[in-house]
């Protein structure tokens, strides 16, 4: 049965990076990277943290898109930045298939530095603290958060592949 696998975190902590390792290592699989989903909107463009954005259109992409590669074998690998409430939907709709949930967290310190990596038009600067305060503040069970701090993204790997300790 293929897996999902749904990788969050806040922005800089390594979703995409670990994401492509994860896809790549699988013998039949899909990558969704949020981030090309929610910016196909063009015009009409509203970032998702503000009033008025596309989120709701943008999460009926996603499932349908995670739907269809499930359904013909794929596992799938998706990142983003997923509350409790799309992560609850995300369950409903897709309880057939095995799910892993994995929230990246580091220290501040830690994601300031990996965001300064990213190229100066990626970097988010304070809005990775922000999100990572507000990953703090999510209270997703301690299961599902991984400390990334001192492993590298192939480590971040093998750990979700490991253990059933991500399961939904």
């Amino acid at each position: 049965m293929p897996t999902l696998y749904i990788i969050t975190g806040p922005s800089g902590i390594g979703k995409s990076t670990v994401s492509k390792l994860l896809a790549s290592s699988k013998e039949k699989s899909a990558l969704i990277e949020g981030d090309d989903i929610y910016h196909q909107v063009v015009g009409g463009y509203i970032a998702a943290w503000k009033d008025g954005n596309h989120l709701k259109t943008f999460w009926k992409v996603c499932i349908e898109s995670m739907k269809a590669y499930l359904a013909d074998g794929y596992d799938v690998v998706f990142n983003y930045i997923v509350n409790p409430a799309e992560l609850k939907q995300i369950r409903e709709e897709l309880h057939m298939y095995h799910i892993k949930f994995v929230v990246l967290m580091t220290s501040e310190k830690e994601l300031l530095r990996r965001d300064a990596l990213r190229p100066e038009d990626c970097q988010m600067k304070e809005r990775c603290l922000i999100l990572l305060n507000s990953f703090k503040e999510k209270n997703f069970s301690e299961r599902f958060i991984l400390d990334t701090s001192y492993l590298k993204p192939e480590e971040v790997v093998k750990k979700l592949d490991a253990t059933n300790n991500f399961l939904l």
